[in-house]
C-alpha cells in the first residue's frame, strides 16, 4: 500500500472551553479581544462542518451483516 492510499484516521479534538474575564483597563486589549472572537468562530465553523458531514453522509450497511 503506498503512503497516498492510506487512509489517516483523525482523532477528534476534545471541545474547547473559552473563558474570559474582564479586567479594567484604559485601553482593550484588542489582540487577546480578535483572538478570542477568531476561535470562538473557529469553533463554531467546526460544528457546523461537522453536523454538515454527519447529516449528508450516506447509510451504508456493514459488511458481514447480510449472511446468505
Amino acid at each position: 500500500m503506498t503512503k497516498n492510499n492510506r487512509r489517516r484516521h483523525i482523532q477528534p479534538r476534545e471541545e474547547r472551553r473559552i473563558i474570559i474575564e474582564g479586567v479594567q483597563r484604559d485601553r482593550p486589549d484588542l489582540r487577546k479581544l480578535s483572538r478570542a472572537v477568531i476561535a470562538l468562530a473557529q469553533a463554531e465553523a467546526e460544528r457546523e462542518a461537522q453536523a454538515q458531514h454527519e447529516t449528508e453522509r450516506p447509510k451504508r450497511p456493514r459488511e458481514g451483516s447480510n449472511r446468505e
